[in-house]
């Protein structure tokens, strides 16, 4: 059984950093797309990162340069790296999974992606 754990949410002034985690069970990174999705109320549910099973990673327009997708596959968890952060960035930051044939395929609709976890809630205050 697949289980996707996430951690590391807050409020923080804008400007501020925080570091999301991901803990993956059932699964292994290597053989999975994984990625952030980050939504805000009222709203859809939108990719921010991504990082394919191979570990080549792929971000939104509005997050490059600011949020950092990485892994760790020893320890089977992903991360988030989210600095600058600014009032836009506020939602509940979702982690996803979907299994893959290859190393580089990379859904980006949160649609394709099979197992979810339970969100975690990032605030920034302005």
């Amino acid at each position: 059984q697949v289980q996707l754990v996430e951690s590391g949410g807050g409020l923080v002034q804008a400007g501020g950093s925080l570091k999301l985690s991901c803990v993956a069970s059932g699964l292994l990174l290597s053989r999975n797309a994984m990625a952030w999705f980050r939504q805000a109320p009222g709203k859809e549910r939108d990719l921010v990162a991504a990082i394919t099973a191979g570990g080549a990673m792929h971000y939104v327009g509005s997050v490059e340069g600011r949020f950092t997708i990485s892994r760790d596959t020893a320890g089977n968890t992903i991360y988030l790296q989210m600095n600058s952060l600014n009032s836009q960035d506020t939602g509940v930051y979702f982690c996803a999974a979907v299994p893959v044939d290859t190393s580089w395929e990379l859904p980006l609709n949160a649609a394709k992606y099979e197992h979810w976890g339970q969100g975690t809630q990032v605030t920034v205050s302005s």
